[in-house]
């Protein structure tokens, strides 16, 4: 009897050794014969699951956001505890969120000279800020957030603050500290409740 495969397996399996490559010895350490050759595979034999690196790289992220999305809980929350449920889940508090980030980073950098990353990246970040401005909204409906500083400006600051502090995090973590960013973080929405 033929062996069956398990193909959903293979391309998780081909995504695992990927990840550990990349956060090990980042995107250089993650070649296609390195890959092939942690997962078990021959070099080819890739090209059945991943037409390409970018693919790859593309399930990473996908994978990458879905931890990050994990780590949100976000159900029956709105406002003001909800803008800050989301911007403490997308923090790299631990040390999960920080080898995540890591992968994001990886992400970002091949996203700048291929299109199809580069648009998947801005179709999370559209989202992601569309989140922010309904959690401010209804912050300032429930009167909660009642700073003059407008929405807009809150959502950069935001998405300023998280994005530093991934990379801070990697490239020089004394820089920031949990601790650190947590400061930076409580500093923010005391801004937000007052006048």
């Amino acid at each position: 009897m033929p062996k069956i495969i398990d193909h959903d397996d293979r391309r998780s399996h081909i995504v695992d050794v990927t990840w550990d490559l990349i956060t090990q010895g980042g995107l250089e350490a993650a070649t296609m014969r390195e890959i092939a050759a942690a997962a078990g595979f021959a070099n080819g034999a890739l090209k059945l699951y991943f037409p390409s690196k970018e693919d790859i790289i593309e399930a990473i992220y996908e994978r990458a956001l879905g931890m990050m999305h994990d780590y949100v809980e976000l159900d029956g929350l709105r406002g003001l505890v909800a803008l800050r449920e989301l911007c403490v889940s997308s923090m790299p508090i631990d040390d999960e969120r920080i080898t995540a980030g890591r992968v994001l980073l990886t992400f970002w950098q091949m996203s700048l000279t291929n299109p199809k990353l580069h648009d998947k990246y801005l179709e999370h970040v559209r989202s992601w800020r569309g989140l922010l401005h309904r959690f401010l909204a209804e912050g300032r409906e429930d009167g909660d957030i009642v700073t003059a500083t407008p929405d807009e400006q809150l959502v950069d600051e935001i998405v300023l603050l998280n994005a530093g502090a991934n990379v801070m995090s990697l490239v020089s973590g004394d820089f920031s500290t949990v601790e650190l960013q947590k400061q930076h973080l409580e500093s923010f929405f005391d801004r937000l409740t007052r006048g």
